[in-house]
């Protein structure tokens, strides 16, 4: 057994390191006092200053957020009600057509999209088409954790207050969004680093002019991958674990939530 034991942590260490140790070494030659990558030379931190004067960079980050934080909160008030929705009518067509963009996989999702927009809406491709498609590939993560919590609540709660006299509207909005708040929270911040960090879908339908983080990432890395590009994908990482562990610690149930 104790043998088992010492193969099942050595496996795991050595998961954990072919995932890890890679960013731990990105984030290392973020510091490095070389205009390229091939060897350490020495610690500096001006690439960072120069990240923090980098016109392109602040604007794709800029754009990042704004699309994130609109994405984020409409994915939220349609997930919400996707995920009540699924809990309370069991249709099984309904979990189908939220999860579908969930389990799709991003190559197809963002041709799909791209189609739909320029060959049925004839939409210019531009923020609108990235915000749009954000919130399409979001609102199954927000109905599935805003589910996860309503299967663990007592049904007679909202019964109790019909009995009572309160409309539908007064249960939904005065006893189940507060007790439901940490799963709409949680639901947001994941929605969050989803759209923050998404490339491949945002690749199809950003269009010409509206440039995001991971774009502007992906069109300096063709020249060569500089300390400059090991600092803005440090912060953006760090960003991406700082909203996980806040949506974690607010649905310890997150990640367990099954559709």
């Amino acid at each position: 057994m104790k043998r088992l034991n010492a193969w099942v942590w050595a496996a795991a260490l050595a998961a954990y390191g072919f995932l890890y140790v890679p960013l731990a070494v990105m984030a290392l030659f973020s510091f490095n006092d070389s205009e390229l990558n091939a060897q350490w030379v020495g610690f500096t931190t001006r690439w960072y200053v120069k990240l923090a004067t980098d016109a392109d960079m602040l604007q794709a980050a800029a754009n990042s957020l704004l699309i994130a934080v609109a994405a984020s909160a409409i994915a939220t008030v349609l997930g919400t009600l996707t995920g009540i929705a699924m809990q309370r009518y069991r249709l099984r067509a309904l979990p189908l057509l939220a999860l579908a963009p969930v389990a799709m996989p991003e190559l197809l999702l963002g041709v799909s999209l791209l189609l739909f927009f320029r060959q049925v809406l004839d939409l210019t491709l531009g923020f609108v088409s990235i915000l749009i498609a954000h919130v399409t590939f979001s609102i199954g993560f927000v109905a599935v954790i805003v589910r996860a919590r309503l299967a663990g609540m007592d049904e007679s709660i909202f019964e109790a207050a019909r009995d009572l006299g309160a409309s539908p509207w007064l249960t939904l909005r005065r006893i189940m969004l507060p007790l439901i708040l940490p799963a709409l929270i949680a639901g947001f911040l994941m929605a969050f680093t989803l759209s923050i960090d998404d490339f491949v879908i945002t690749f199809f339908v950003a269009g010409v002019g509206v440039t995001t983080l991971p774009l502007q990432i992906y069109s300096m890395i063709k020249v060569a991958v500089t300390p400059e590009i090991n600092a803005v994908s440090t912060l953006l990482m760090l960003l991406t674990l700082v909203v996980i562990a806040a949506a974690s610690r607010l649905a310890p149930d997150l990640l367990k939530a099954r559709p």
